[in-house]
Formats: C-alpha cells, sequence, structure tokens
C-alpha cells in the first residue's frame, strides 16, 4: 500500500465522497425508527450507536445495528480494494468512518465509528479483524461495558498489524484508534469516576 504517490486525484475524490456518503447513514436512527422504538436521540447518551440502541430494550435491534454499521465500513473498504486497489485503502477508510462521526443526512451528528472500524480491519485485513473482533467481544463480555472494548481494541489493532503486515496500515488504524479515543473521551472520564454505565444499562 502506497500513499500518495502515482494516484489518481479525481478517482481518490470520487473514492472519498461515495464512502462518506456511505457512512453518513446512521443505521441505528433508521432501525429505531422503523422498529418504533422511539426517538433514539431522546434516550440514553442519546448516541446513535449499537449500545445505545441496545438501551431502547431491543436487543435485535442493537445486533442490526452492529452489522450494518460494521457492513458499510466492509462494504466501503473492500470495494474500493477489489476495484481500485489497496494504495486507494486509506481515502475510503478514513472518509467512510469520518461520514459515521458527522453523518451529512442526520446534522452531522453521528456515532463513535467502533462497529464501521470493526467492519474496515476486517475487510482490509481478514485476520487481524477476525482477532479483533473476537478480542473486542471478549473485553466487552467480561468487562460489562462497551467503551472499555472499544478503547482496548482501537489501541490493540495497530499492535495487531504490525506484528503480522507492518506496512502503512499500522499508521492507517493508528489514526483511527486516535479518533476513536477522542470521541470516547467522556467516556474515558466516566471511567475514571466509575460512573461508566453498564451495557445495556440506561444512562440517566
Amino acid at each position: 500500500m502506497i500513499l500518495f504517490y502515482g494516484l489518481d486525484f479525481y478517482l481518490i475524490t470520487i473514492i472519498s465522497f461515495l464512502s462518506y456518503m456511505i457512512g453518513s447513514i446512521s443505521f441505528g436512527l433508521v432501525i429505531a425508527k422503523f422498529m418504533n422504538l422511539g426517538n433514539l436521540r431522546a434516550i440514553g447518551s442519546g448516541n446513535v450507536g449499537a449500545t445505545n440502541v441496545l438501551r431502547t430494550g431491543s436487543k435485535i435491534a442493537a445486533a442490526l445495528t452492529v452489522i450494518l454499521d460494521s457492513g458499510k465500513g466492509y462494504v466501503a473498504t473492500l470495494a474500493t480494494i477489489a476495484l481500485f486497489g489497496e494504495a486507494y485503502l486509506p481515502f475510503a477508510s478514513i472518509a467512510v468512518f469520518m461520514g459515521h462521526i458527522f453523518p451529512i443526512y442526520h446534522k452531522f451528528r453521528g456515532g463513535k465509528g467502533v462497529a464501521t472500524f470493526l467492519g474496515i480491519i476486517l475487510a482490509s485485513s481478514p485476520a487481524v479483524g477476525l482477532l479483533v473482533c473476537c478480542a473486542w467481544l471478549i473485553t466487552a463480555f467480561i468487562s460489562k461495558r462497551s467503551s472499555v472494548a472499544a478503547l482496548s481494541v482501537s489501541l490493540g489493532t495497530p499492535f495487531f498489524l504490525f506484528l503480522s503486515q507492518p506496512d502503512q496500515k499500522v499508521l492507517l488504524f493508528s489514526v483511527l484508534g486516535l479518533l476513536i479515543w477522542w470521541l470516547h473521551r467522556g467516556n474515558i472520564k466516566r471511567l475514571i469516576l466509575k460512573t461508566e454505565p453498564k451495557i445495556g444499562l440506561k444512562k440517566n
């Protein structure tokens, strides 16, 4: 994977635009509305991610949100690799991730990007992606807090990549990991104060 050198600027623009538009679909909001679960913005933390969807009481809706939010990261990344090569991977990955965080369809108020991050790593490095997904599930199960799982895997992913294939993907996922930590700064504060709610519990 070579960044920038010899790449088509117009192709980068098209890939980034389409990936951003795909990422901008906030499936949590769509599913909550479709399943008549109420206004997700007025429930729990008001976030559009699967953790907050779970606070509606619907495990099915939360599971669908995880699948679809990760799916958009997977599709945007895999399609780019298959059609244009890994050199264009960073542009699709960052664009679909930023679309999830700042969705144009939903007044630029999106989620924290964890599921989309998982979809991106699964598409770009399947073996590492499976390891990261398993680590996320185990950490979430043990800690009972999705934020702990998110922070752990976003920190560990560049390390896993470095051990398996030390190329520029390490830099890409380091950047995405830093964004996830920044988006979870409120969660980090609550973890320090021991006020972070457990998975499934409604946040006051």
